[in-house]
């Protein structure tokens, strides 16, 4: 059973894809369903991803996909709450374009020189936790550099991860998982708000994330009130 929101949230989506033919961006969703912060929409989109109602289509920025729908909800625009500032969706090149909105993955060879491009979320804390923004910009990787899976970019924000050889300004790559194993870096959220790049570990009953800064400490919470958004992939570094 999905709660109020959920109905809304996936019933926006449905039009916006019927009318237009691509997902809401996440401002959107957020102004449509009169939400504080677009991490309220995060948590919306799980929730329907987890259940089977929606999917992310890998990546592609503001590509979702309705699986399904409850008996109860009616594709019709009549039902669905409308944004109240209508966005222009970007346009995507075509030689970027291996899903269809509507249809399953296509699997093709990737040559060398290949460029994917993947959403740029962002700034992410390598220190104290900040608020990962949800952006509509997109960043061009070589292909190589990504595995199998979905993945997006955060901006690093902060120099708590300098001994693991991520810096201020660094361009992290995503793996988008909810699960990660002892020793990994990931994106964690915590509490549902603030995300940050750390080491995740297991101790007594809590998680720990841990700095790659000997001037920085380790940092303790329950597990419930942290969330795997992914695990740490690659890096992009700019020289000015």
């Amino acid at each position: 059973m999905l709660t109020r929101k959920q109905h809304e949230l996936l019933r926006f989506i449905q039009v916006r894809l019927e009318e237009d033919g691509v997902s809401p961006s996440f401002e959107e969703m957020k102004e449509a369903l009169d939400l504080k912060s677009k991490s309220g929409v995060h948590r919306l989109i799980s929730a329907l991803e987890e259940r089977g109602f929606i999917r992310r289509l890998p990546n592609r920025a503001r590509a979702l996909e309705v699986l399904r729908q409850p008996e109860d909800v009616v594709s019709s625009t009549r039902t669905a709450p409308a944004p109240r500032t209508p966005v222009a969706a970007p346009a995507r090149p075509a030689a970027l374009t291996s899903t269809g909105l509507t249809g399953a993955p296509v699997a093709a060879p990737r040559a060398a020189n290949d460029v994917i491009e993947i959403p740029l979320h962002g700034r992410i804390a390598a220190g104290v936790p900040i608020e990962a923004l949800e952006g509509q910009s997109t960043l061009p990787v070589p292909a190589a550099l990504l595995g199998s899976g979905d993945h997006y970019a955060l901006e690093v924000s902060g120099d708590s991860m300098v001994e693991a050889g991520i810096l201020d300004g660094d361009l992290a790559l995503i793996r988008r998982t909810e699960s990660a194993r002892d020793g990994e870096i990931v994106v964690a959220l915590v509490r549902g708000e603030e995300a940050t790049l750390k080491y995740l570990r297991r101790e007594g009953g809590m998680i720990r994330l841990d700095p790659a800064n000997a001037t920085y400490q380790p940092q303790y919470y329950p597990p419930a009130e942290v969330q795997v958004q992914g695990k740490l992939a690659g890096l992009l570094r700019r020289y000015h």
